[in-house]
């Protein structure tokens, strides 16, 4: 559903209803807490940050970023979903929080329930990786040599029950193909290990892959996500390579206490026009990300339809994180 996000759809309410609700809160009156579930130095703290600076430059309050990892970013989801909901604690969710719905068999907030859409902010796809040494140079050729492999194909991915696993089996699902999966720690050491051979394929968001590929050390033979990207104009997507009706694109984005006051996230709304600046264009795309800021409503979809569409393949794989 990314796909239908137009790159400048924040919604500004009229003028007279801005006037009548925002006399209604003096909001922001004190600094803004972001919660980023991940660790320092990753690409969500990185963009996350970039958000927080942008709403604190239109609100005129500080927008201070406190990451909270741990439990594959629900430690961090919970304590927002459980804070008071006056527009002072945010989330900087995204997909995962989607897919932690079905595969914590065990999880102490509900993602539709308890946190309210602001934004997605921004689109990272998925790809398909080889290493330089791998003889196919076409998905059509991938797919031939996948199938001629008795034990199937390894692939590696940022961890269990990543975007990037889940992508990797919904797209040998769609082929046909064995794909046995292999989990790291993270992007660096999963990249790692495809450079240098020891796994000769990675799913992976493009935020991960980008350093490898500006080295010429890997081959993007596919992206994920229903468009080419801007930085890799030659690139094709996985639907345009012959894989009919696949998409994988993570999304990253804010998310609120549940009963925060509407005229609240209005006003975070109007903050995020910022996100269109061209530097900030430029920033993120740097990091391998696309801008797509969305309305409320249209996160809202894109959430109901990745915990179905996500649960879906964790439940059919059998994958669980206990």
């Amino acid at each position: 559903m990314l796909k239908k996000i137009a790159l400048a759809a924040v919604m500004f309410c009229g003028a007279a209803v801005c006037t009548g609700a925002m006399a209604q809160t003096k909001w922001p009156e004190k600094p803004i807490r972001m919660i980023v579930p991940w660790a320092p130095g990753g690409v969500a703290d990185v963009l996350g940050r970039q958000a927080a600076r942008v709403i604190s430059a239109s609100v005129g309050q500080p927008v201070v970023v406190e990451n909270k990892p741990g439990a594959g970013s629900n430690i961090g989801a919970d304590l927002v979903a459980k804070s008071k909901p006056d527009g002072y604690t945010l989330l900087f969710a995204s997909s995962t929080n989607a897919i932690n719905m079905t595969l914590f068999p065990k999880i102490s907030y509900d993602v539709q329930k308890d946190l309210a859409p602001v934004a997605v902010l921004f689109s990272v796809p998925n790809a398909l990786v080889v290493n330089n040494a791998f003889p196919a140079k076409t998905v059509t050729e991938f797919i031939s040599y996948a199938k001629s492999q008795a034990d199937g194909i390894a692939y590696a991915t940022p961890g269990p029950g990543s975007p990037a696993h889940l992508a990797g089996e919904q797209f040998g699902r769609m082929t046909g193909i064995k794909m046995r999966h292999v989990g790291y720690q993270g992007g660096t050491p999963a990249m790692s290990d495809v450079m240098a051979g020891h796994v000769p394929v990675a799913f992976m968001n493009l935020t991960a892959i980008q350093p490898a590929v500006e080295s010429g050390k890997v081959r993007v033979l596919a992206v994920g996500s229903a468009k080419r990207v801007p930085s890799l104009p030659n690139v094709p997507t996985l639907a345009e390579s012959g894989v009919t009706g696949f998409e994988s694109t993570s999304w990253m984005g804010l998310m609120a206490p549940a009963g925060t006051p509407p005229q609240v996230i209005e006003r975070i709304q109007q903050a995020l026009a910022g996100m269109q600046a061209p530097a900030v264009l430029e920033f993120a795309r740097k990091q391998g990300a696309e801008p797509a800021v969305s309305t409320p409503d249209q996160m809202r979809a894109i959430l109901k339809a990745d915990v179905a569409n996500y649960g879906k393949v964790i439940r059919q794989a059998g994958i669980s994180a206990e």
